[in-house]
């Protein structure tokens, strides 16, 4: 099992809102653990952005059963519609799930039977599930800060290195297809994470003004990077739904296929490459050119193999017309590397492998 920063961070916000909360003398400081858990933001914007709704949720909770324990008691069937109500009120200010939850929270925790004086008890529990909030806050705050960066190209570094390998595996008709089958579904997965990790990242602020230059150039060459992974894995796709077809046709528009996907597979790699860093500057192809496939021979190869065998072989034509669509892509993800390097010389992109 593997521990994720979220899940340590969890757990410390958990013990030290505990640890904090019984030092202080309150109440069941379990409420200020159980807040602590439902505070914690998987960034330090969202975590900056939901503290003020999260403390506002937690005053409308206590402050509405404070009110119906006084004017109505504290049966169980009033908890329950207050808890109700309180989560009603949320959605009417578009608070998220985990803030509504809270504030439940805050219902069930003050409306409990006690025998101390009613308002005490209600500011202690207010104040356990508060400092749960706050140690939250904390914690995201200053520990394991999340390195969106780093992951977003770690993601899809690897998912695209499995693509063009299934892709060159798919064209030489070496594959397993229950095995490939497999990993278009667990790919799609990736591209999912790969777009939360990419808003993330984008909500994470810079402060100078240097740095709000870079971080938006950053954000649209990352949104191209991951747009032309999407469509490098449309043609894996794309070819695993004709693979079998694929077989039945002359060679020689099979090594057509293959060569000029092979030049566009090629070019893809080195821009991957070339954004980490790793092609010297002064090398003569870096960032001048990629290989340009030649769309016309694999059209006119494809026309020529169905006008002699006289058979329904343009359902092939898609696939030229995808790998067009993905040189596109290309295309416009080389020229935002150029100008990301032209103002960026000296810096590249966190990766480590």
């Amino acid at each position: 099992m593997k521990l994720g920063a979220r899940m340590l961070k969890t757990g410390l916000a958990v013990a030290i809102s505990l640890y904090i909360a019984t030092m202080a003398g309150l109440p069941s400081p379990i409420f200020a653990g159980i807040a602590a858990v439902f505070a914690i933001q998987p960034s330090i914007y969202r975590s900056l952005q939901s503290i003020l709704e999260q403390i506002q949720a937690n005053i409308i909770g206590a402050l509405t059963a404070i009110i119906v324990v006084i004017t109505l008691g504290n049966d169980p069937f009033v908890i329950g519609f207050t808890t109700v109500l309180v989560i009603g009120i949320c959605m009417k200010l578009q608070m998220n799930e985990t803030t509504m939850l809270l504030a439940a929270v805050a219902v069930i925790a003050i409306m409990e039977t006690t025998e101390m004086e009613f308002i005490t008890f209600a500011f202690m529990r207010f104040s356990s599930l508060s400092l749960g909030i706050l140690a939250a806050f904390v914690v995201n705050l200053f520990f394991l800060p999340p390195k969106y960066e780093t992951k977003l190209f770690q993601r899809i570094d690897r998912t695209t290195s499995d693509i063009l390998q299934w892709l060159r595996v798919t064209t030489r008709h070496l594959s397993d297809e229950p095995a490939l089958k497999g990993e278009i579904a667990r790919i799609q997965d990736e591209i999912r994470y790969i777009d939360q990790t990419y808003l993330l990242y984008s909500e994470e602020r810079t402060y100078l003004k240097k740095n709000k230059y870079a971080k938006a150039r950053k954000l649209i060459v990352f949104r191209q990077l991951i747009a032309t992974t999407k469509k490098s894995f449309d043609v894996l796709k794309a070819f695993y739904q004709l693979d079998e077809k694929i077989e039945s046709i002359p060679k020689n528009f099979q090594d057509v296929l293959v060569e000029e996907l092979d030049k566009v597979i090629h070019s893809h790699e080195k821009l991957i490459l070339s954004s980490m860093g790793r092609i010297r500057k002064g090398h003569k192809e870096t960032l001048r050119l990629i290989y340009e496939p030649d769309f016309i021979k694999l059209v006119e190869t494809l026309i020529h193999v169905y006008q002699e065998e006289e058979e329904e072989r343009l359902i092939f034509l898609p696939l030229a017309s995808q790998l067009m669509e993905y040189h596109r892509e290309l295309k416009h993800l080389l020229r935002l590397l150029k100008s990301y390097q032209q103002y960026h010389q000296s810096e590249q992109f966190k990766i480590t492998r």
